[in-house]
């Protein structure tokens, strides 16, 4: 029988610097992860990509930050060389790289199509594709997606369209590598409070989000709070292992699908 703990794992997260990408390192440490890499896009998060290691390597395991422009093949490839080099192969690798846009389908330049493109859904794939190479036999895969997946709104053409292909990326993926004992999902959260949400949102937007979810009322902020989607996180990548091409909407009630 397969061992789906998370103790003595080598976990690898993509855009784990911050916000939930960066709780779930700070997690999975914490549960006895032997090793957790943490990937940062840029300059402008190395300190938070820095303070999650320390974080990481206080609860017991192996931490290192690994900075990378994933909206290239070569830069994805480096990404997990550079983890296998350091820490060895990864058993679990999580990927909560993404970009928002909020704008009328008329107003969207081909150049912004084309980032979100480049961010939400060539990264995705790319991940995918390395991890299906790289991580261990009964290891776990898992993406981030949104919960507007499962609404029917305008002006997230370009975010919720450019995400909507991971959902087949992991369909596709589960099958080409359930062979191999390993598990591929996909979780789309609701609208949660980090700053990864309100730049794109005009007051009135927030307020409304803030009511949305059947659950808000219990909601500490009314959004979907990172503190819930980590242990829904935690159990896909471990115990939860027999659930596999699945995108899972995790909202309070703020969609469904």
């Amino acid at each position: 029988m397969a061992d789906h703990s998370i103790a003595g794992k080598v976990v690898l997260i993509a855009g784990g610097a911050k916000n939930l990408g960066g709780l779930v390192a700070r997690d999975l440490a914490a549960q006895g992860a032997k090793a957790v890499a943490v990937h940062y896009n840029s300059a402008s998060s190395r300190a938070d990509a820095d303070a999650t290691v320390q974080a990481i390597q206080a609860a017991g395991a192996q931490g290192l930050a690994l900075q990378g422009d994933l909206t290239s093949a070569g830069a994805i490839e480096k990404l997990f060389a550079d983890t296998v080099a350091a820490v060895g192969r990864p058993d679990i690798a999580i990927n909560t790289v993404g970009k928002v846009l909020k704008k009328p389908f008329s107003e969207i330049t081909e150049a912004e199509y084309d980032d979100m493109s480049a961010v939400n859904t060539k990264s995705a794939f790319f991940f995918l594709k390395e991890a299906g190479r790289q991580v261990n036999d009964n290891g776990k895969i898992l993406t981030l997606v949104t919960s507007l997946l499962g609404a029917f709104t305008p002006f997230y053409a370009a975010y919720a369209g450019t995400k909507a292909p991971v959902e087949h990326f992991t369909r596709a993926a589960a099958k080409e590598f359930g062979a191999r004992g390993i598990s591929v999902t996909a979780v789309g959260p609701g609208p949660m409070d980090t700053p990864f949400f309100y730049p794109a949102e005009e007051a009135d937007a927030v307020a409304y989000h803030k009511t949305a979810a059947a659950l808000s009322p219990f909601s500490r902020t009314g959004l979907t709070d990172i503190e819930d989607v980590v242990p829904f996180i935690r159990h896909l990548v471990s115990d939860g292992w027999w659930i596999t091409g699945q995108t899972i909407l995790i909202n309070g009630g703020y969609t469904t699908k």
